[in-house]
């Protein structure tokens, strides 16, 4: 019986040990999220309820700001742009790098090569691809010479028209952003066994049968991992809205975290950016909850 206490005790202690190796081990994280992350948070919703202009004391203005909000023009203009930014840059670049994914799995001479080629783009930061962008598509640079040379008389004016501007941007963003999700759907479909491809021959299913009865429904959870991330970071959008076109012309580019950081920092209107943050939190927040309620019906874990 002593024996059987003593070895509960040094059980218990060794669990102790361990139970406290691991909240050390979370400390650091746990350190980062409060300073980096909840502490901004909280401050930017007391912010929102004040005038704050970054010079002198703030005074609480209650719901002022978001009563200013939802009247503003600009408001909806951004949230439209975003809108439609979020809605043709998610699918076209979940639809590209699944396909380029599947592509790839078939380990075609070269695969590799492209495999670099279209990551690539991830590697470079959001500047210097608006940049190269910027020269490509100015009214007389490469894409309009080589559209000019085709036969179109009047290449659009992809950075300079209010009808351009928003789609070049996505343009860009899904070239960039393609890659890394191709790479994402690559690992998915390593998961899959090729014994059911196997059997799905013997029983006569081709190409796109595969593609549909098996490969689909079993990256389900890759699928709905990249869907989450990608409208995430759709609503995240700045780098190359401010890089090439500052939102214009007119606000025909602008989108929410660009007009943040136009009222906070061009404006020096805080309070109202903050309200801006906490509507863009509030939006992202309700469409992450209704795709992970949505993902209960199409998602085979």
């Amino acid at each position: 019986m002593k024996n059987q206490k003593k070895t509960k005790i040094k059980i218990s202690k060794m669990a102790r040990r361990e139970e406290i190796a691991g909240y050390l081990f979370l400390l650091p994280n746990m350190i980062g999220f409060f300073i980096f992350t909840l502490v901004p948070v909280v401050w930017g919703l007391l912010l929102s309820l004040t005038n704050y202009d970054g010079f002198s004391d703030a005074a609480f203005v209650g719901l002022a700001n978001f009563k200013k909000l939802f009247r503003d023009d600009y408001f909806y203009t951004s949230l439209r742009n975003n809108i439609y930014y979020s809605i043709v840059s998610v699918t076209l670049t979940l639809l590209f790098g699944l396909l380029l994914a599947v592509l790839l799995q078939q380990k075609l001479k070269g695969s590799e090569v492209f495999k670099t080629i279209f990551f690539f783009p991830q590697l470079t930061s959001s500047v210097a691809f608006g940049v190269i962008f910027m020269a490509l598509f100015r009214g007389e640079g490469p894409v309009n010479s080589v559209l000019t040379i085709l036969g179109m008389a009047n290449p659009p004016k992809w950075l300079t028209s209010t009808a351009w501007s928003m789609t070049t941007i996505t343009i860009v963003s899904i070239i960039k952003n393609m890659g890394y999700y191709m790479v994402l759907f690559l690992s998915g479909l390593q998961s899959v066994s090729e014994e059911l491809y196997e059997a799905a021959s013997l029983d006569g299913a081709g190409p796109w049968k595969k593609f549909k009865s098996i490969t689909l429904p079993l990256l389900s959870p890759t699928t709905f991992l990249c869907t989450v991330m990608c409208i995430i970071n759709s609503f995240k959008v700045f780098d190359l809205v401010n890089i090439m076109t500052d939102g214009g012309p007119g606000r025909s580019s602008n989108v929410l975290v660009y007009r943040i950081y136009q009222e906070a920092f061009q404006n020096y209107k805080f309070g109202y950016a903050s309200a801006y943050a906490v509507v863009l939190f509030v939006l992202v927040f309700i469409v992450t909850m209704i795709q992970f309620q949505g993902q209960k019906k199409w998602v085979n874990y």
